[in-house]
């Protein structure tokens, strides 16, 4: 079952939306915190979304350009806003289609249903990321966002950092982690784990990020 993510301020809109998309099956999210869209996207993970241009603290257009800075997911702006120059605005901030308001349901389904078609049908990867606590980590292309920040991580800071947050809580012991690491009967070195974390420690700590991963004594390593 697809999942559409709605971004609307318009609660009665918002409403007839989620009327109109309900009766062909679609698991919908609606928004409320127009302060943490981002996260709200990580953490639902849309196939599609539908976006106003108006909407609290930010626009449209800025978390458009936010969402595409992890997903290719597709975009539908929704708005009356219907100049030129928004229409332009709209596509060149990453949107793939726009819906001027008043609209009719019918079209607004036909364009969902042909959108995710061609996206989905050809099985595009549009990307798998992990929230918490504001840090963002996409596994497709091994890079890693933080208050506007971004990194790129190699392939052990990403194996490590996939395995803790896929665990947030639990303690992953040294050994599990190196034989994730090293998946053959090479010997490794103990050390060389430590130096790995290490450097992803500091990679972190270059962007804000401080004390993310603790270190439990004889146990392991862990994400709170």
């Amino acid at each position: 079952m697809y999942k559409i993510m709605i971004i609307e301020d318009d609660l009665r809109l918002c409403s007839e939306i989620e009327k109109g998309l309900s009766k062909w099956g679609f698991n919908l999210t609606t928004v409320k915190n127009f302060e943490d869209i981002f996260n709200e996207f990580v953490h639902n993970r849309p196939h599609l979304v539908i976006i106003d241009i108006n909407l609290p603290c930010f626009d449209g257009f800025y978390w458009c350009q936010k969402i595409r800075v992890i997903s290719k997911v597709p975009i539908i702006f929704l708005s009356s806003r219907n100049t030129n120059m928004d229409i332009m605005m709209a596509i060149k901030m990453g949107g793939d289609d726009f819906v001027t308001k008043p609209f009719s349901m019918d079209i607004l389904v036909t364009k969902i249903h042909a959108m995710l078609r061609r996206v989905y049908s050809y099985g595009e990867n549009l990307g798998d990321v992990i929230e918490h606590n504001g840090v963002v980590l996409n596994i497709n292309d091994s890079t890693l966002i933080y208050n506007e920040n971004k990194i790129e991580l190699t392939k052990n800071e990403l194996r490590i950092l996939l395995l803790l947050m896929k665990n947030i809580g639990k303690i992953i012991s040294r050994d599990r982690i190196m034989r994730i690491l090293w998946d053959d009967d090479t010997f490794i070195n103990d050390n060389t784990l430590t130096v790995n974390v290490n450097r992803l420690r500091k990679s972190l700590e270059d962007i804000g990020i401080y004390n993310f991963i603790e270190t439990k004594k004889g146990q392991g390593y862990v994400i709170l």
